[in-house]
């Protein structure tokens, strides 16, 4: 069973047990999957104008799909209610954004290597975002849109009593709820 993070002399401290870790590390694995894929669509063909190579930004004339999974536009989200302005926005940032936050799952995953984890609050920072980012893409999938929806999945507690796929997610979206929460509790705690 996980125990929570805790700010103490060694640094921001928690206990993840092997199937929380593996768990977790898999659902980084589905987030980098999701995100890598949107990023292909961000390569830029061999024979472009060397200046956008060297950047890595998209002309004008090469517009980016909108993205059509709603839980991947949890994670990057529109700039703007403007849609010219969001997607220039989206055309500038996002292949950096999705760089950033792939590189956070990564290196989250890496610290899911033993039990015990030990960080910075650096690295204790960047593990929050990871795992909200997880929490995003769950709180999509389970379609928590009110405080209603949130009652109904902070219900299912008892791993035995859950029948359905969206139990189940529950399930998982209350744990990787209240990683976070001790992990945020203890980054206040370290900053204070």
């Amino acid at each position: 069973m996980a125990k929570a993070f805790k700010n103490g002399s060694k640094g921001i401290t928690g206990t993840l047990h092997s199937a929380e870790r593996k768990l977790i590390r898999e659902l980084f694995s589905d987030l980098i999957e999701m995100l890598e894929e949107r990023a292909r669509l961000h390569q830029l063909p061999e024979d472009i104008d060397p200046l956008y190579a060297l950047t890595g930004m998209r002309p004008e004339s090469m517009d980016l799909p909108p993205i059509a999974d709603p839980a991947l536009a949890r994670l990057l989200p529109d700039a703007s209610d403007d849609a010219v302005a969001a997607a220039e926005h989206r055309r500038l940032t996002e292949a950096d954004s999705i760089a950033q936050k792939v590189g956070r799952l990564r290196e989250a995953q890496l610290l899911l290597e033993t039990d015990r984890l030990v960080l910075d609050k650096d690295a204790a920072t960047r593990f929050a975002q990871a795992l909200n980012d997880v929490r995003l893409v769950l709180a999509e999938r389970l379609q928590i849109r009110s405080e209603e929806d949130s009652a109904r999945v902070a219900e299912v507690l008892d791993a035995s009593e859950v029948e359905t796929p969206e139990e189940y997610m529950s399930l998982v979206y209350n744990l990787i709820s209240w990683v976070l929460d001790t992990l945020m509790g203890a980054l206040m705690d370290a900053e204070s």
